[in-house]
Formats: structure tokens, C-alpha cells, sequence
């Protein structure tokens, strides 16, 4: 009995360790933390005033979504960018698993908002709770899909150009709307 209840306590111990692990990378230079939930991807944003970068993939089935991961995603100029200017969300439509009722709807619901026509497709775009209407305000500032054209293995320079294109514009366009100053 006491070698099955040590074995048990082990096995508890090691996937509690690994299910601690697993739910939040730390956001540092060799890694990426990757939301899922809308929510807690807006929450973060807030907080760091960064907006959210979102990854609408086809994780088991999407070739360029797998090309975009593998050529811009993983390399480390890339995780750099990443972790200094945005919130990173991934917006999953697979075809050989299912993913959670809550989340298929968040992702259907904005996959009807923002219609991308492809995959893969990264929106970057702010959002805000209005009170008055109780409810989200999304304002994007662009979006962009794997670098077509780019020198083989430097696909991530090419993503980045294009990217901070998008938050350039984003700048622009917060001073358009803040009012003048006497």
C-alpha cells in the first residue's frame, strides 16, 4: 500500500508541476506567451498598453501557418519584437480536434468580425470596454500575413518591417483622435 500512495503522490506531484509549468510561460527573451482567451489578452493589454496581435491559424492543418511559425515566430529577432510591442493572441480553427465551446465561439465571433480571407492572418488592434453600451470596442490598426517576397530565411525581417508599418499607423492614428491642445 505505502509504494502505490508514494508512486501516486510522485505521478501527482510531476503533472502538477508540469500543468503549473504549462499554463504561463514567462515573458522573456527566449519565449512567447501565447493567450487563447480574448479576455485575458485584453486584460494584459490594458495593463501594458501594447496591443494585441492576433493569430488566426489552422493549427493542424494550415501549411503556412505551420511556415509562419517555423520562419518568423520561433526565431529569436522575432520573440524580441514580440515581447517589447504586443500582446500576443492565438486564434485556433483546427479540423482534426475540438477546441472548448467558449473558445470556438470567442474565435468564431471574431473571425466574423475582422473576415480574414485566409490563413494564416494577424490582426493587430486595440480594445476598450465601453460602459455606456456594455460591451467591447475593437479599433484595428492593420494586418498582415506570412512575408511573400521575403529572402528565404529572413522571413522574420521582412514580418517585422510590415509589422511595425501597423504600429506606426496605430501611433498616427491615436493622435488624430486625441483633441488639439490649446
Amino acid at each position: 500500500m505505502k509504494p502505490f500512495i508514494l508512486i501516486l503522490t510522485t505521478l501527482t506531484l510531476t503533472f502538477g508541476s508540469l500543468t503549473a509549468s504549462s499554463q504561463a510561460a514567462p515573458n522573456n527573451e527566449e519565449s512567447l506567451h501565447w493567450y487563447v482567451k480574448l479576455e485575458e489578452a485584453q486584460a494584459e493589454s490594458k495593463k501594458t498598453d501594447k496591443p494585441i496581435f492576433a493569430f488566426f491559424t489552422g493549427s493542424d492543418w494550415c501549411g503556412w501557418c505551420m511556415k509562419l511559425q517555423a520562419n518568423v515566430f520561433r526565431k529569436p529577432a522575432f520573440v524580441a519584437w514580440a515581447n517589447e510591442n504586443v500582446i500576443l493572441l492565438e486564434l485556433d480553427y483546427p479540423r482534426r480536434k475540438q477546441l472548448p465551446p467558449e473558445l470556438a465561439a470567442q474565435n468564431r465571433e471574431l473571425k466574423n468580425f475582422f473576415q480574414p480571407r485566409g490563413f494564416p492572418t494577424i490582426w493587430i488592434f486595440d480594445m476598450s470596454y465601453n460602459e455606456e453600451a456594455k460591451s467591447y470596442q475593437i479599433t484595428p490598426f492593420g494586418n498582415l500575413g506570412y512575408p511573400s517576397g521575403s529572402q528565404p530565411g529572413q522571413e522574420e525581417v521582412k514580418f517585422i518591417q510590415t509589422a511595425n508599418q501597423i504600429l506606426a499607423n496605430k501611433d498616427k492614428m491615436q493622435q488624430q483622435q486625441q483633441p488639439a491642445a490649446n
